[in-house]
This record gives structure tokens, sequence and C-alpha cells, in this order.
């Protein structure tokens, strides 16, 4: 099963996948476009914008399709499309739709981590939280156009596993 974590940055997403594949040890874990891309050698800017998510999400489109039948990734195609959509516009992230559609079809389990009320992880200044809340309402509307099986997982990182285990059993 492919499962593909979606949500904007400062939510839990890498620490309850690092958390899920623990439980589940076959799985191959695929850290984040950013992660392996700057361990590659990129050098990103200081305040992201469009050209950095554009590079980012070429990437993470190209790893989705990973020919592997078991795989947990950091983070989908459809954030960074959110991402560029809010720096770059429409305009900007219109090229990469439909890229985004097909890729996320590879996808049978996507995994939604939204900004909670109360916010449970605590955003500071200096890591954009407009940015982020501007990301997290886009996904919010934008899920329900990819008709995948999604899990939005709520509460505490075991409340949050659970959630996501009952869905993959439900889905076997």
């Amino acid at each position: 099963m492919k499962i593909a974590f979606t949500g904007a940055h400062c939510v839990g997403k890498t620490t309850l996948a690092e958390k899920l594949q623990t439980t589940l040890p076959d799985y191959l874990f695929i850290p984040e476009p950013y992660v392996e891309l700057e361990e590659e050698g990129h050098i990103f800017s200081e305040t992201p914008g469009a050209e950095d998510f554009s590079v980012q999400l070429e990437y993470a489109i190209e790893r989705i399709c990973i020919d592997e039948p078991d795989v947990i990734f950091d983070r989908s195609p459809l954030d960074l499309l959110a991402y560029l959509y809010v720096t770059g516009g429409a305009k900007a992230s219109q090229n990469f739709y439909m890229k985004v559609r097909e890729a996320m079809t590879e996808i049978d389990l996507l995994v939604f981590v939204p900004v909670e009320k109360p916010d449970l992880i605590d955003c500071p200044q200096s890591e954009f939280p407009e940015l982020r809340q501007q990301v997290n309402e886009l996904l919010h509307e934008w899920i329900s156009d990819f008709d995948l099986e999604t899990v939005d997982v709520r509460g505490t990182l075991a409340e949050r596993e659970e959630q996501i285990i009952r869905k993959i059993l439900e889905l076997e």
C-alpha cells in the first residue's frame, strides 16, 4: 500500500510518518522532497517561493511512481501544489495540476494532517504561519477533488496513528 501524508508545515506530518514506519517496518519511508533535495546539494531560498516549490513538486511527482508495493511518503505532490498555488498564484500551479492529478492515482491512502484548533503545534513567526494557514485551507478544499481514500487525523500522536491503522485495516 502506498501511503502519502499531506498537510501544511508544522502540523506533525514527519513525526507521524516516522512513527507509522516503526509500526510498519516493512514499509519503505520516503522523506519529503525538501530533505532529499537538500541532501543532494540543492540550495533553497531562505524565504520559500514558487521556484522552490516547483522543484520540490517535480521531484515528488517522480518519486511517487516508485516501483515498491509498500511505501510511506512524508509529503505528497498535492501539498506542494498548494504551496505553489499560494506562493506563485493559479497560473504557476496550473501547469502542474494534471501531473499532480495523475501522480496522486498512485496513492492508496492519503493521510491529511490539518492544523487543529486549538493548534497543537506552535508555528513561530519564522516558520511562515500565514503560508501554513493558507495551505491548510486549500488542502481542505482540494482533497475531495482527488477522489482518494483519505483519513483526516486529529489528536495526539498515538490517536493519529491509531486512526491511520484503523483505516488501513478497513482497506485490506
